[in-house]
């Protein structure tokens, strides 16, 4: 795949792309533009290739998640240091209000609170699997983990999703 055509597919999977960061980054808009622009500089600067062994989204979203999680980890790091040192690093404010600018449904917003209870693995698999169209298959490869460990993790999440919103009174 040239440049040109991988530009062109990273353009017709930004919507998507962005909604991943946005899970990953724990809906922090702010954290998501900003992991999102070091993933597209990997990709574009070839230091993340894609290797064709999935689809491009697959792919994708998975360098999304290890971009994510290794920017988690230097945060948690400096801020240990720091703190070592006597310093407490500020954590950014939470992106509330993007939750108070968007009216919801109460339909919706039971089946978001129900989401945020489960756990992160059942979460992210239900997320790739119901939201960004992935096959379980193709969520195992974005998320890192085993074919089996993603296929568990999305049947107790669709049982237990189906639980809690249904203990909140909702068919």
């Amino acid at each position: 795949m040239d440049g040109a055509d991988l530009e062109r597919q990273l353009e017709e999977l930004h919507a998507a792309s962005f909604a991943w960061a946005l899970s990953c980054s724990g809906g922090n808009r702010q954290e998501a533009e900003e992991l999102l622009q070091d993933v597209y500089l990997k990709v574009l600067e070839g230091r993340a290739r894609f290797g064709g062994r999935s689809t491009l989204k697959t792919w994708l979203f998975g360098v999304i998640r290890r971009t994510a999680v290794g920017r988690s980890r230097r945060r948690s790091l400096r801020a240990a240091l720091l703190f070592r040192w006597g310093r407490q690093e500020l954590a950014p404010a939470p992106a509330s209000g993007v939750d108070e600018r968007i009216e919801r449904r109460q339909e919706v917003e039971r089946v978001r609170t129900a989401l945020r209870a489960l756990s992160p693995r059942q979460r992210q698999v239900l997320e790739l699997v119901f939201f960004h169209e992935l096959t379980v298959r193709e969520a195992a490869t974005a998320m890192g983990v085993s074919l089996g460990t993603a296929s568990l993790h999305y049947d107790r999440g669709k049982r237990r999703l189906a639980r809690l919103v249904g203990q909140q009174g909702c068919a």
